[in-house]
């Protein structure tokens, strides 16, 4: 399947803003583009601008995916040792931290994007203009981008700046008083719309591009986070009853290049580094062993990577083990065998970890130097970081590291199953054991029947840890359902078990539960106010 990729053309650069909602704090950059967006193909043209901060076509080191698995280490299941990771598994979070000022820039210069886009559109529509089928579906596009940019903020960060305007000067501030609340009832609307404007499928040529059901998968997300649980269940509903989609039989097809852009897998970013050569795609260096071979993809980096207490939470049988964490690796740690081949190592739990080890041990001779590879046993070949398998290509490949060709998989039929059946729980409607067990049952496990509503809701958000993780999902998720000191609170939980497993010198505060508002946005806009707790 050839992939599709969004580009972003020159001209596009050039007219619209290119720093973000610190574009709200900052002078615009760009021509009028109400003299260029004059039909459907121009139209395009910026739209394909909305989707470039998805993947690495920002060329922003700090990008939007990366950013986001570096606020994941808050939760302390997924730890790392380059600076960010190690500051959020820490707890060592502040306004001027440069991951949260990228993540915020990024979303906001999209979301501008998208504004631009859907005001031409509109003005295009309303004059008539040809292609208006085209033109209304590349609304419902940006009308849904603007939303999945808009929805993440929020889930961040609580309440943030909200427009809907392009923004033309620097006296447009935006306010962030009850940004939440215009968010959720934003995307309520709009996906309402994108969803009526997008098509169930697309053409080779478009694959990539939001369904219709990606529309509703999101707008059921966001009913979730409003908890407008009859709401959420009848968009979860809509999808399984209408959308034809189900689970892979097999869950790595998530994350395996063949099957990009197929069955579960609603809605994700292109990236390709074949395709565009600026794409270096390091999401895949962050998480490579550090021992792999360069010939494999090992670049060293090694940032990001799971703790032995979490791998060890999945049952042994658990299908999604093999597509979640690297199972065994070439590593060049002991030296190639006298044949060429470099050893192989296998995951153990008897393997030694702590959070800054986990490799395979190299074993000396007597005399103090390293024993040949060709003279480990089995089980000398074992190692006990938990690498996670779900954006790494093993392949003997030269310079591999930066020709890496996966998608990051966005939105999944897994989810709309959990969010059904937490909104059915939640809710009293329908069944609630339908979606978890269709997801249990493609991991090989026993399906669940008769819990309390409770016990449920417990089993439904650590079905969504084990069957996400490593996809930036689990900390914005467990915030969602957690408060500070409450009942439940499954994210003080989390961290309070990372805490006394690895005796860090953390404790858990109020400030876990929400990123700052970052120190650029409150320095240039008077209309900003910071969360109360990080005042």
């Amino acid at each position: 399947m050839k992939k599709f990729k969004f580009l972003l053309y020159l001209a596009f650069g050039v007219m619209l803003v290119q720093v973000g909602c610190a574009d709200l704090d900052e002078n615009p950059d760009f021509i009028n583009t109400d003299e260029f967006f004059n039909n459907a193909d121009e139209l395009l043209i910026g739209l394909n601008g909305v989707y470039d901060d998805l993947g690495f076509g920002s060329s922003e080191w700090f990008n939007h995916f990366y950013n986001r698995y570096v606020f994941e280490c808050l939760v302390g299941y997924q730890v790392g040792w380059e600076k960010g990771p190690l500051d959020f598994q820490n707890g060592n979070v502040n306004p001027g931290d440069p991951y949260i000022e990228a993540y915020w820039k990024i979303s906001y210069r999209s979301i501008n994007r998208a504004n631009t886009v859907i005001e031409a559109a509109d003005r295009l529509l309303e004059e008539g203009a040809p292609d208006g089928d085209l033109i209304a579906r590349i609304r419902g596009e940006a009308l849904f981008l603007r939303s999945y940019y808009y929805f993440n903020l929020i889930r961040y960060f609580d309440d943030v700046p909200f427009t809907v305007e392009k923004v033309r000067s620097d006296q447009q501030l935006a306010s962030n008083e009850d940004g939440r609340r215009k968010v959720l009832d934003m995307m309520s609307n709009d996906l309402t719309e994108a969803a009526n404007a997008l098509p169930e499928m697309y053409d080779d040529a478009n694959l990539g591009r939001p369904t219709k059901w990606a529309a509703l998968a999101l707008q059921m997300k966001g009913f979730l986070q409003d908890e407008k649980w009859n709401e959420a269940f009848q968009a979860a509903d809509n999808i399984i009853q209408n959308s034809g989609l189900t689970l892979f039989d097999d869950f790595v097809n998530n994350f395996e290049v063949a099957f990009e852009n197929t069955g579960e897998r609603i809605f994700e970013t292109q990236v390709s580094a074949l395709a565009a050569t600026t794409e270096t795609n390091n999401h895949h260096a962050h998480f490579v062993p550090a021992d792999l071979p360069n010939n494999w993809g090992g670049v060293g980096w090694h940032w990001l990577y799971g703790t032995k207490d979490f791998r060890m939470m999945y049952e042994d049988d658990d299908k999604r083990i093999p597509g979640t964490f690297i199972q065994s690796y070439p590593t060049n740690r002991l030296g190639q065998k006298s044949g060429g081949e470099w050893p192989l190592v296998t995951w153990s739990e008897d393997a030694d970890f702590d959070l800054n080890g986990g490799l395979v041990q190299v074993i000396k001779d007597a005399d103090g130097s390293n024993i040949p590879a060709d003279d480990y046993t089995p089980e000398q070949l074992i190692y006990g970081r938990p690498h996670s398998g779900k954006y790494v290509e093993l392949r003997d490949t030269k310079g591999a590291w930066d020709v890496m060709e996966k998608n990051i998989v966005l939105l999944r039929y897994a989810d709309v199953l959990l969010g059904h059946s937490e909104a059915a729980n939640e809710s009293g409607t329908g069944n609630p054991f339908f979606g978890i067990n269709e997801v249990r049952n493609r991991a090989g496990l026993i399906p669940l029947a008769g819990l309390s509503q409770s016990e449920l809701r417990n089993a439904i958000v650590n079905e969504r840890i084990l069957e996400f993780a490593f996809e930036q999902e689990i900390y914005p998720e467990l915030k969602r359902k957690s408060t500070f000191g409450g009942d439940p609170d499954y994210l003080g939980d989390y961290i309070r078990r990372f805490i006394d497993t690895y005796g860090v010198d953390r404790q858990v505060t109020a400030r876990d539960y929400v990123l700052p508002i970052p120190l650029g946005e409150l320095i240039g806009n008077p209309n900003v106010e910071q969360s109360d707790v990080w005042k």
